[in-house]
């Protein structure tokens, strides 16, 4: 078991530049503004081929602009990643000095008994700045420098760090292979309550209002001897909704996590039912060609009238993703959730596909033979072989003649037609067409001297 080190502090001392610093990554959303972070961030910090956890936490000691429900959920959430580590790196502001919140902080974080590190941060190109000597006052041992943005005194702090923690040699082990599952959604349609419920425990913070959420956190988990990641992402809104800059950084990130799922849940609101952004949304996973589930949540409070309903309209308006798997649950009872992993088995088992090039231009040309592209200038175009290009996204390669010619529908059909041959669950099937080159252009043909003597002859003849 790897030690675990838990980042702690007030509001917008950089925290999450810390994490990201520490970490070598840009997991952590950044903006100068406090309480951007909300939920516990988890890292793997390298250093002098030894490792340990770090955990990003809110902002505490601070209400700022934050409600008192919203804050008492993220002082929550920050003590019991302070319960769970081995060390806390408390993280002040230098430019600040020190305040009657920083004194206060140091009475609630001894209670922990927890070995405390005191990172003085934003102090660029002075790490030896009088306003250190103030922070003596709080009676700890270890005090640091810093400058998390520009890296000054990280590697002392790293140092300090291994140098309390007990030394561990690194077993190598066998890492199985992870199935990534991004849940996307409008606000509040219940993404952290999936989540919370599937892990069993308060990891993410839920509460009754939009945006509660503002990152993406990844949480690692073990279900049925199989390994995951769960992506909890931030709630999309209408574009011309997305006013404030971090908004629209948690929207960027949402769309990351597009770009790292296998498996895309897409959710919404059973209550509310199907809404122009949920259409919206499934036009840009559609785009990605990653598998996709569409769950329709808080079923436990609709009747079957409404039910039916709402079947009837996602068949309606969801028509243009044919391939998309429906599941019905209710994630704050944790009804329908072991039936959702059975489907994410199935999808996973159904990509487990013989790709190998034959088989796939075998397919191609019968999908061909049923029904023949189009002929373009007295000629039909030629679809000659078929091979696989990537495989998160499915992406086939098919090489031929006046690719360029073959029209968007007839590509829809190739991609409908060898998903059904594939016999893929939930995931469609991305075409890419390419000219294939004649290989004897610009080449001349040599006669050898017994065809040029044979050609002599054949000319003689005809001319008799």
């Amino acid at each position: 078991m790897k030690s675990i080190v838990a980042i702690v502090g007030r509001p917008n001392v950089g925290k999450s530049t810390l994490f990201n610093n520490l970490t070598s990554t840009r997991n952590a959303l950044v903006a100068d503004r406090p309480g951007i972070t909300r939920d516990r961030q988890y890292g793997l910090v390298h250093h002098n081929s030894r490792s340990f956890l770090v955990i990003d936490t809110g902002g505490i000691g601070e209400i700022n602009e934050e409600s008192k429900e919203i804050a008492g959920l993220m002082t929550k959430q920050t003590m019991v990643a302070a319960s769970d580590a081995s060390l806390l790196v408390w993280v002040v502001d230098g430019r600040t000095g020190l305040t009657n919140t920083d004194e206060i902080l140091a009475k609630e974080l001894r209670k922990l008994d927890k070995p405390i590190f005191l990172v003085i941060n934003k102090l660029e190109g002075n790490l030896s700045n009088n306003v250190i000597n103030d922070f003596y006052k709080l009676g700890l041992e270890t005090i640091l420098p810093i400058s998390s943005k520009r890296g000054d005194g990280v590697n002392q702090l790293l140092k300090a760090i291994l140098g309390q923690l007990p030394s561990q040699t690194e077993n190598i082990i066998e890492v199985k292979e992870s199935t990534t599952i991004s849940i996307l959604g409008k606000p509040n349609v219940g993404k952290s309550t999936l989540i919370n419920k599937i892990i069993g425990e308060e990891r993410l913070l839920t509460f009754d209002r939009p945006g509660t959420t503002r990152d993406s956190i990844e949480i690692k988990i073990e279900r049925n001897g199989k390994n995951f990641i769960l992506i909890d992402t931030a709630g999309v809104r209408r574009k011309n909704k997305v006013n404030d800059s971090v908004e629209k950084f948690s929207v960027l990130k949402s769309f990351e996590a597009i770009e790292s799922a296998n498996i895309i849940i897409l959710l919404i609101d059973g209550k509310e039912g199907v809404t122009e952004q949920d259409g919206t949304l499934l036009g840009m996973i559609q785009d990605s060609g990653k598998s996709i589930i569409i769950a329709i949540n808080k079923m436990d409070e609709i009747d079957d009238i409404e039910k039916d309903r709402i079947k009837s309209e996602l068949s309606r308006k969801f028509s243009f993703i044919d391939y998309a798997q429906y599941h019905y649950i209710s994630a704050l009872d944790g009804i329908g959730i072991n039936s959702l992993f059975k489907k994410i088995a199935a999808i996973n088992k159904s990509k487990n596909t013989d790709f190998t090039t034959s088989r796939l231009t075998e397919m191609l040309q019968n999908a061909v033979l049923k029904h023949p592209p189009k002929i373009i200038n007295g000629r039909r175009i030629k679809l000659r072989y078929m091979h696989l290009g990537s495989t998160n996204p499915i992406r086939l390669i098919i090489h031929g003649n006046q690719t360029k010619g073959v029209p968007e529908s007839y590509k829809k059909y190739l991609s409908k037609i060898l998903r059904k041959k594939m016999n893929l669950l939930g995931t469609p099937v991305l075409i890419e067409l390419k000219n294939s080159d004649n290989p004897f252009k610009g080449k001349k043909n040599i006669l050898s001297k017994r065809q040029i003597n044979k050609r002599r002859r054949l000319i003689r003849y005809n001319k008799k």
